[in-house]
């Protein structure tokens, strides 16, 4: 008997979109020798199954079933590729939870706290990973932190982002003061609290891995050069960037960023696969011996899955298969 295999996309947030086109990729690399697979849209309260004719049905939030012809479908695994609320905040999942339906993210818990991208980097401190300075302004309580405290704690120039999102939407590079509060606005638009976070100048990369009780799979690392003022949306979906993979770093800088890279995901316990951005900040001392720092931007933990992003991209370069990457998340969960 071939399993069923749902692919939930789209979610609340600005990443719909970017989210149908992980899906669509998704869809196209799975076994269907294996597996019967269904793209189940969400937006809201709208869930939909699109069928094998394009045709759309409803999707019954009780058990998360849907009508095919005459045959009542019931997923056996949801594959959760929704970038942004409800599905990579921990939501979701308690849904899928509650109905005992098993899903390739990480748990509730993990899938929160790595959406919150201040709690994550205050959690991660304590294991002694290197994050940038930062601090939180929530709406409504603009007023607790002036823009002249914000110079003095964070420094300029500075980044002010939504706390919960991705795919950079809503955040903004500040170079004066005066910017500060039209960017913290701009960013509310996506997210009721705001990060704002230390400038960090260096080399940007990102890892992808996944896990399974047989084996471990860091993937080779990205290097992401932009003439843009940062990796925002136009760079990451527009073509406005030049991806190296893998990354132009030496063996032993590769090897302490896989070393994190795993580490990480060990202390937080995710689950599927995750992808974890860094910048590589290099000081020199004053006898002329330079230091490097990798520091922890975000972690994704269900990262882009379009043909052009980068864990398509790492799993190429990594000489691997994505439908039996694609697979083996999938078996081990139900096996």
């Amino acid at each position: 008997m071939k399993r069923t295999i749902a692919i939930v996309a789209g979610g609340d947030s600005s990443e719909h979109d970017v989210s149908l086109r992980s899906a669509e990729n998704i869809y196209s690399n799975l076994d269907k020798e294996r597996y019967n697979v269904y793209i189940v849209e969400i937006k809201g309260l709208q869930w939909e199954a699109v069928l094998a004719d394009g045709k759309r049905t409803t999707v019954d939030r009780n058990d998360f079933s849907f009508m095919n012809g005459e045959d009542r479908i019931h997923p056996d695994f949801a594959y959760i590729t929704i970038h942004g609320t409800p599905g990579e905040n921990g939501i979701l999942q308690g849904y899928f939870d509650l109905i005992r339906l098993p899903y390739s993210s990480s748990n509730v818990l993990v899938e929160a706290m790595t959406f919150n991208k201040f709690t994550l980097n205050q959690y991660l401190k304590g294991f002694g990973v290197s994050v940038s300075e930062s601090l939180i302004v929530r709406k409504g309580f603009e007023h607790l932190v002036t823009d002249t405290e914000i110079v003095e704690r964070i420094g300029l120039p500075c980044f002010v982002k939504p706390n919960a999102g991705g795919s950079s939407f809503g955040v903004t590079k500040v170079k004066s003061k005066e910017e500060i509060h039209d960017a913290i606005v701009n960013a509310m638009n996506e997210s009721d609290e705001v990060m704002i976070e230390a400038f960090m100048e260096g080399t940007e990369i990102s890892c992808g891995c996944y896990k399974t009780r047989d084996k471990e799979v860091v993937l080779p690392i990205t290097e992401i050069v932009t003439n843009n003022e940062f990796f925002d949306y136009d760079a990451k979906y527009n073509g406005q960037v030049q991806e190296i993979t893998p990354a132009r770093l030496s063996e032993e800088t590769t090897e302490r960023v896989r070393l994190i890279t795993s580490t990480i995901y060990d202390i937080l316990g995710c689950s599927g696969i995750t992808r974890t951005d860094y910048i590589i900040t290099r000081t020199t001392d004053k006898d002329g011996k330079e230091h490097e720092r990798i520091n922890m931007l975000e972690i994704n933990t269900t990262p882009g899955m379009t043909a052009t992003s980068f864990i398509p991209q790492q799993v190429q370069a990594a000489g691997l298969n994505m439908t039996e990457v694609l697979t083996e998340i999938i078996e081990n969960k139900l096996s």
